[in-house]
């Protein structure tokens, strides 16, 4: 009887930590009546399990379909091989986890059955009782928490449903939701286009979040944040040693993103010699770490944005050809918040709600005189801008009604441009300042756009005329 007051013995009911909403449900299958009777026992303590002996894997089996969360298997079974039960469970349910119970401590075939899928393999003696309370504790503490990253991927999900975030009815944003939709049913590669602050990244997080990939990782990259000589470890990884620094292996984005979705904003940024190495990995889908050998497959599905012309940019010979045909996929461009019409009214008034929500302020009314300055305006921020001048609106008005004069701009209205008296020379300084404002002050790409030279442009920075901060 010394097993069975090993057992038995007064032995403390704690409740899991991390307790489902059901009962875990426990499946014993042991030939010994007697054993297995002081298991079921021992276990059904726990007012959160749910627990069933089987003394046949005839019997067991049959009632297989019922899906237990935790199996206990003795592993010399009269009628079967334990590692062959364990294979066919498997087989049959992945998800089921299974703990061995053997009278023989053999090291050899404790790791080839946790090499086949074991979850724990414990030996018959005086701690048994121990061991395999702890065990199923510590399973039930991970299962709750699978749980809860699937309620919270999930919840992302519904985060980012489009329809509802992406606010607006206009007939330019109608045409991007139904090629979000089209997105999201394929794993097709997908380039956004648009200017900066359009909703570039919202757009690929709304094609993940409702694609089959919204259970694995979303990683974003933004290519230009990064120093080239440092990009190729952050996208491919680098083994130890591989140069200095590398103190431990690191995996790289593509790795990180395995099965989910690898968002790389301002492609145009690449490096030209990155762009080649990229090229492979999307044709191979398969990376070498830098300063490793090991070849590792990768299955990520590639979304990438810019607010350059990528076409332009292959033209004048700062990106490869045939990585642009590669990556065009399914092209996707963002209209300016500037031809979204009354979108802007929508947005600003559900930007409002929000700030008054996280703020706890009093209710705000945009008035009628406040919407028509806001829809006179360029936005060369576009959506990020709106919401900065808005928040700050808020701030800045103390009775209930938002009024034009509680909504500061950094420019001039578009219908105001010619209303007022000005220079040749201010009229120059005011667009140019505005094509900088809109291109993040790319001089190069300013000076393209207007057809003027960068020279000319620079000397107007050099005179303090033009504002490049």
């Amino acid at each position: 009887m010394g097993i069975f007051y090993h057992f038995i013995r007064s032995y403390p009911i704690v409740q899991n930590p991390m307790k489902n909403t059901h009962p875990l449900k426990i499946f014993i299958l042991d030939d010994d009546i007697w054993y297995g009777s002081m298991i079921h026992h021992f276990l059904s303590l726990n007012p959160d399990y749910e627990v069933q002996r089987f003394d046949s894997s005839k019997d067991f089996f049959s009632k297989l379909h019922e899906k237990p969360d935790v199996v206990t298997l003795d592993y010399s079974l009269p009628d079967a091989d334990g590692g062959e039960v364990l294979k066919k469970i498997k087989s049959v349910h992945p998800d089921i986890q299974v703990i061995i119970i053997s009278g023989q401590e053999d090291v050899a075939t404790a790791i080839s059955l946790l090499k086949n899928g074991a979850f724990d393999y414990i030996v018959k003696d005086d701690d048994t009782k121990d061991r395999l309370w702890n065990s199923i504790l510590h399973l039930n503490e991970i299962q709750g928490l699978r749980k809860e990253v699937e309620q919270l991927k999930d919840a992302v999900g519904r985060k980012y449903d489009f329809s509802k975030f992406m606010i607006g009815t206009s007939e330019p944003l109608e045409k991007v939701f139904s090629l979000i939709e089209k997105a999201a049913k394929t794993n097709i590669t997908v380039s956004i286009t648009g200017e900066t602050g359009s909703g570039k990244e919202m757009v690929a997080k709304a094609i993940h979040y409702n694609s089959e990939r919204h259970k694995k990782p979303f990683v974003a990259v933004n290519v230009a944040a990064i120093p080239k000589e440092l990009l190729e470890s952050e996208l491919f990884g680098h083994e130890k040693g591989s140069f200095t620094g590398a103190v431990t292996r690191r995996i790289g984005k593509f790795e990180e993103a395995n099965n989910g979705t690898l968002f790389l904003d301002e492609i145009a940024e690449l490096d030209i010699n990155l762009q080649a190495k990229l090229l492979r990995v999307l044709q191979e889908r398969e990376i070498t770490r830098v300063g490793g050998n090991e070849v590792v497959p990768v299955n990520a599905r590639i979304i990438v944005a810019t607010n350059r012309d990528l076409m332009e940019e292959v033209t004048n010979k700062h990106f490869r050809e045939d990585l642009y045909y590669r990556l065009i996929g399914l092209p996707i461009k963002l209209p300016a918040l500037r031809e979204r019409g009354n979108d802007i009214v929508m947005l600003a008034k559900y930007f409002i709600d929000e700030f008054i929500r996280e703020n706890n302020t009093g209710k705000k009314i945009l008035a009628p005189e406040a919407q028509q300055k806001l829809l006179q305006y360029s936005w060369p921020g576009n959506v990020r801008e709106l919401k900065s001048v808005v928040e700050l609106s808020v701030v800045m008005t103390d009775g209930e009604s938002i009024s034009p004069e509680h909504i500061t701009l950094n420019g001039a209205a578009t219908t105001d441009l010619l209303h007022k008296e000005k220079t040749l020379k201010e009229y120059e300084i005011h667009i140019i300042q505005h094509y900088l404002d809109k291109y993040d002050k790319d001089v190069l790409l300013v000076a393209k756009k207007l057809d003027v030279g960068k020279s000319t442009i620079y000397r107007m920075i050099q005179a303090g005329e033009l504002n490049t901060r």
